[in-house]
């Protein structure tokens, strides 16, 4: 009787040491703690292909997360992805010919958005669109390309 009270207080102790690191780890991958507090702007940036990018992805600018992607929609009339982003007002210094790219996080790590900065002398601010984008590389259609030019020779 004194066994099984053992056995049944370890296993209790090891579902819930289990839901413990369970929780830590959609805390840690969810990325929580890092949401945009105090001011932002709004920037636009427009794509032919945002691969998997998602709302709440990052937004980088030299590996620092500078603001959040708050929406991904489709424009009719351009035939082409318009995605939002909420920028921190820190970072109010952002040449307005920056460049943007939808990159992949490791091997089969999330997409988020990487800013390149420009030279130019005036600054991104609230509403503005960034000109130069570079879509997301899909990884079906660069093996697509490899298979039609190894058929080709």
């Amino acid at each position: 009787m004194k066994q099984t009270r053992v056995v049944e207080f370890g296993t209790g102790m090891f579902v819930l040491l289990g839901f413990a690191s369970l929780f830590f780890l959609i805390l840690k991958t969810t990325d929580v703690q890092s949401d945009l507090r105090g001011e932002t702007y709004q920037v636009l940036a427009r794509f032919e292909n945002v691969g998997d990018l998602k709302l709440r992805a990052p937004v980088t600018m030299a590996g620092v997360t500078i603001g959040r992607v708050t929406g991904i929609t489709f424009d009719s009339e351009r035939l082409d992805a318009q995605v939002t982003m909420r920028i921190s007002a820190n970072f109010d210094r952002i040449p307005d010919d920056t460049d943007a790219s939808i990159l992949t996080a490791g091997l089969i790590g999330g997409q988020y958005i990487g800013l390149t900065p420009g030279f130019s002398e005036t600054y991104l601010a609230d509403n503005s669109e960034i000109q130069i984008t570079q879509s997301a590389l899909v990884l079906e259609n660069l093996i697509g390309k490899f298979l039609v030019k190894l058929g080709g020779e």
